[in-house]
């Protein structure tokens, strides 16, 4: 291939380093008005009484709006919420008004004399509990929301979704098994933190259409939930996504966009930006769920898994609109990427006064497998058995049948795990600089699927200018990943021309076609297969006018760098540019033109489990499975724990772009060293307490380590080019790989995450007085 499989240079650096990429936090627009919410400083009380009419009479106040303005509730999967609260405020932060002014300090100054009076309610700040049937009630209408098909909320409860998987037969198998180990994992609250928060600008005409400018991953996705929520036609209702500074899933559905409209409906003509806070960030916006995991595995001492039992408590907080299908797909790959005949696990949603649960990079794999990986290595441990050669007589291989049931096409499980070995060189026990400052080498596996919709489309338009020159129209968004670089790689190699002569355009609902969402690693296969097809149908319409003009027969033309040429006599060319509209004939008549393709893709085949099985032939449009390695020291004096390496192997598929490829994989590696060391959204009484840097640590320069990155390539049959998904896989087994490596040194098995100092210095106190 030309072009696909080569690291070309990324198609959008020259505009971001230079300042000229333009984020929706530089929109300037004349007349601008600015939005700021008064928020709910309870995690749970009735709004008894709201008066605005202090802050409507500040001079400069345009508007002042309240939840009762629009009481339509709204939402992606689940319609649970509304933009401003309606009658009960359900996490402390949820917005409860909103004004519109003239400048932003007179709008902060006018959320001040907004009064509310509230009655507080009961909490739940806890999921098992809010499990219990006397457990307050935070969303007693549940059985009145409307909510797609193949979710289940369980009426008069917080339980928003409960999927189950049933394989074989769980009881019996752990009858027979020579090993059972059973443990209950934490894994807390995190944030995003992208580098730019959310914001949104949104202007309403005259005429009733209404323009909203977001840092949005899902264009598509935001305008039908708007749509629905303020019953706008969609076609008066247009979204734009210019360039998004990271989303790490934060930006997939609507945050503050819904806040806004109803403030750009009473000032029509004027725009109204609203720009969340970092402070904002870590209370308002979308934060990874917590979870409460209790998994038992059983195991013979031939080392053959034989059963696994789960069960999963998501923290989904006060809404969870999202948070039901990422129980759907923690539950769905909850076997992890292994061949196990009996698989038991009940994964529930559950209603919280905290923040609101969301997709967050790895979409639920990442915690499952913190607790997975980490079985894996004890019931190994109790066999006597080495945690490789466990993870090698049961990792999945083609051909064998998954947790759910499906028949696994590729698999690159094993390639991956020698890779990783080497590149960690796992056989050689690393060896402690001193007594106090141990180390140690871990490893863990990770897989992922899409856990979109079955019907879910993509589309793409290809247009030919008048030079030969191509425009690509796709709602693929650039949210930082790389997919403007890749998608115009599949271009290029699709049209055999260099890249260079194709420019993208992306994000905005009135001009560029359909795309589901940018969200579950999907961007490079779906949108990439929409794509390739455009080209596929423009390359056929160009050669079908090229057999006319060259009187060659189109089996025997090929386009060859901006040339149609013949294959026979490859010095009978003519440009590209001939045909962009189409053949004009002697009599001066036109035929065929202008040259545009247009490629739609929707994955055949792929069908919804069974409700009460959780069971399918073909539930996932893809699986990308890899490997972490990591070597760690700790410090038992100060309880410090160092990662000196991390390695990473994945089946790709088809690598793109090997350079984009290799910083995503390195992102990853670092991303879910935080995680695993120090990210955590400390909660007390539905409150946020650490709601800033300086109090909530990410990883930066410091902490990472040498980073070591290899892939693998078994072509997936339904991919563009054999390429699947990876940007959220890399990130799974990341942390479990480092929880390992950390037993591995101090000999102290960690159920909890982010494994801090001071749990290290606790956990090793606790065994000192054990051994006592």
């Amino acid at each position: 291939m030309r072009t696909v499989g080569t690291s070309i240079q990324r198609v959008d650096a020259i505009k971001k380093v230079s300042g000229q990429a333009q984020y929706v936090g530089d929109l300037i627009m004349p007349r601008m008005l600015y939005a700021q919410v008064k928020r709910s400083p309870y995690p749970h009380a009735k709004i008894l009484r709201i008066d605005t009419s202090k802050a409507a009479a500040l001079p400069g106040v345009r508007s002042v709006i309240t939840g009762e303005y629009y009481t339509k509730r709204c939402g992606l999967y689940l319609e649970d919420k509304n933009f401003l609260a309606v009658g009960t405020a359900k996490y402390r932060g949820e917005a409860v008004a909103a004004v519109a002014a003239e400048t932003p300090e007179i709008a902060d100054e006018a959320c001040e004399l907004i009064e509310v009076e509230y009655q507080e309610l009961p909490t739940v700040t806890d999921a098992l509990e809010g499990m219990r049937p006397d457990a307050p009630l935070i969303h007693p209408d549940l059985h009145t929301y409307k909510v797609a098909p193949i979710f289940h909320p369980e009426p008069y409860t917080n339980i928003s979704h409960h999927y189950k998987l049933r394989k074989g037969d769980v009881e019996e198998a752990f009858k027979t098994c020579d090993v059972i180990c059973e443990n209950t994992y934490c894994i807390p609250h995190v944030q995003h933190v992208p580098l730019e928060p959310h914001c949104a600008v949104a202007r309403y005409e005259l005429d009733g259409k209404i323009t909203v400018w977001g840092s949005i991953q899902s264009p598509y996705a935001v305008r039908q939930a708007l749509s629905a929520a303020f019953d706008i036609p969609l076609h008066k209702l247009r979204v734009i996504s210019p360039y998004v500074g990271g989303g790490f899933g934060a930006k997939a559905g609507t945050t503050l966009e819904g806040i806004i409209i109803p403030l750009a409906r009473m000032n029509p003509g004027r725009p109204v930006k609203l720009q969340y806070s970092r402070e904002d960030e870590f209370e308002n916006s979308y934060v990874r769920q917590g979870l409460h995991c209790r998994i038992k595995t059983g195991i013979n001492r031939d080392g053959k898994l034989q059963a696994v039992k789960n069960e999963l408590v998501w923290d989904g907080g006060a809404y969870t609109e999202y948070g039901v299908n990422i129980t759907k797909a923690g539950g769905w790959a909850s076997a992890g990427p292994y061949n196990i005949p009996n698989v038991w696990t009940d994964s529930y949603c559950v209603y919280t006064n905290h923040p609101v649960g969301g997709p967050y990079r790895g979409f639920g794999m990442c915690e499952i497998h913190f607790a997975i990986e980490q079985n894996i290595e004890e019931v190994a441990r109790q066999i006597g058995m080495d945690s490789a050669e466990v993870r090698r007589i049961n990792g999945l291989r083609p051909g064998d049948a998954t947790g759910m049931g499906e028949i696994m096409e590729v698999s690159g499980f094993h390639d991956c795990l020698e890779q990783v070995l080497r590149d960690i060189e796992f056989d050689k026990p690393p060896a402690s600089p001193s007594p106090t400052r141990l180390r140690g080498k871990g490893i863990a596996a990770g897989w992922k699927s899409p856990s979109q919709p079955t019907n879910a489309g993509s589309s793409a338009i290809l247009r030919m200018n008048e030079d030969g020159t191509f425009i690509l129209m796709t709602s693929g968004q650039e949210i930082g990943q790389g997919s403007e670089t890749v998608l115009t790689q599949i271009a290029a190699e699709a049209m055999n021309v260099d890249p260079s002569l194709i420019s993208l355009r992306f994000g905005d609902t009135d001009y560029t076609p359909y795309e589901w969402q940018t969200v579950a690693s999907r961007t490079t296969y779906c949108a990439g297969n929409a794509v390739k097809l455009a080209c596929e149908d423009l390359r056929g319409k160009i050669l079908a006018l090229a057999q006319i003009k060259m009187g060659a027969h189109q089996r025997d033309l090929d386009i060859v760098d901006g040339f149609v040429v013949h294959k026979l006599y490859p010095n009978r060319k003519l440009p590209l540019s001939d045909f962009a509209l189409g053949l004009t004939f002697p009599d001066g008549s036109g035929y065929g033109g202008p040259a545009i393709g247009v490629g739609t893709y929707t994955l055949e085949n792929n069908r919804n489990v069974d409700h009460e099985t959780g069971m399918g032939s073909h539930p996932a449009a893809f699986w990308t499975i890899g490997f972490n390695g990591a070597e760690v020291e700790v410090d038992i004096e100060t309880g410090h724990i160092r990662v000196l390496k991390m390695v990473s192997c994945f089946d790709a598929g088809k690598v793109i772009n090997p350079v984009t490829f290799t910083c995503q994989s390195e992102g990853a590696m670092v991303q879910s060293l935080g995680t695993a060391l120090f990210e955590e959204l400390k909660l007390k009484d539905g409150k946020v307490l650490n709601k800033s840097f300086v109090d909530y640590k990410i990883p930066t320069a410091d902490d990472a380590p040498e980073l070591v990155v290899k892939y693998v390539e078994h072509p997936e049959p339904t991919g563009p080019y054999g390429a699947r998904g990876v940007g959220e896989p890399l990130m799974v087994p990341g942390a479990p790989a480092i929880a390992n490596a950390v037993y591995n040194a101090i000999g102290v098995r960690f159920h909890r995450m982010p494994i801090t100092p001071e749990e290290v210095l606790k956990a090793l106190r606790e065994r000192e007085s054990r051994k006592a």
